[in-house]
């Protein structure tokens, strides 16, 4: 039996994919800020364990409750949306402490287990942004690219001691909390100077063509989690693997 541990589990895709990995069978570390025990299945083969990644103690402490695990999911994450000229640099580098920061810090504290074992997998969540350029996010487009780059490097390191590392690269899902969980105001990250040219583009997030689901996020996971090929991305949903094909 496998374990897995998620990152961001509290809502949807890091909830969606506990929920997977446990109806697979997969013994499943579901980490939360603020753990919440309500909202998934009671279960000897699942645990929810507190876990802020942006925090070295709280990922220490988490790693020891969890004990050896197989697979890791950093898929917490924060979103923004607005104009970078109104974004303020202290949610800049919250974002960046989250997105970027707090994916490599949960990746080099997994690495020693996996590399003594010479097995294990890391599958790192970021974005469609990073397939093409989104107006409008480009503080969050930075933070989940850096972790493209990162993934892609890192990749080939830990190969040499038969650990894999993997991209799932979801589109736009408005049924999760991604304008939701950013701290601030979106409207005020939408100056009056900026108004005219941000206002198609919300109306087209309003009606998009192509969606992405949080099952279509959990099944690239999954995907990806269990490929032993050489394949670094894994786009998720309809629009995100359009945008894929399109590049």
């Amino acid at each position: 039996m496998k374990t897995v541990l998620i990152t961001g589990c509290s809502s949807g895709y890091g909830l969606e994919t506990a929920r997977l990995y446990h109806a697979k069978g997969w013994t499943v570390i579901a980490t939360m800020r603020s753990p919440r025990e309500d909202i998934l299945p009671c279960s000897e083969r699942l645990r929810v364990v507190q876990l802020d990644v942006t925090d070295p103690d709280s990922i220490a402490a988490a790693l020891e409750a969890s004990g050896p695990i197989d697979a890791l999911v950093n898929n917490a994450g924060i979103g923004v949306v607005g104009a970078f000229e109104a974004t303020p640099m202290a949610h800049i580098r919250k974002i960046f402490e989250t997105n970027t920061f707090g994916v490599m810090a949960m990746t080099q504290a997994v690495i020693p287990q996996f590399r003594a074992r010479k097995s294990g997998v890391v599958v790192n969540v970021t974005s469609s942004v990073t397939l093409a350029a989104m107006p409008l996010a480009a503080a969050y487009t930075a933070s989940k690219t850096a972790i493209e780059g990162f993934t892609g490097s890192l990749a080939h390191e830990l190969a040499a001691f038969g650990v894999r590392a993997k991209l799932v690269e979801p589109g736009y899902a408005p049924s999760t909390q991604f304008s939701h969980n950013t701290g601030v105001n979106i409207a005020d990250l939408i100056p009056e100077t900026y108004a005219a040219f941000a206002q198609p583009i919300f109306a087209a997030f309003a009606n998009p063509a192509l969606i992405t689901k949080e099952s279509d996020v959990a099944d690239a996971v999954w995907r990806a989690a269990n490929d032993a090929s050489q394949q670094l991305h894994f786009p998720a949903g309809a629009d995100a693997v359009a945008l894929a094909r399109a590049s």
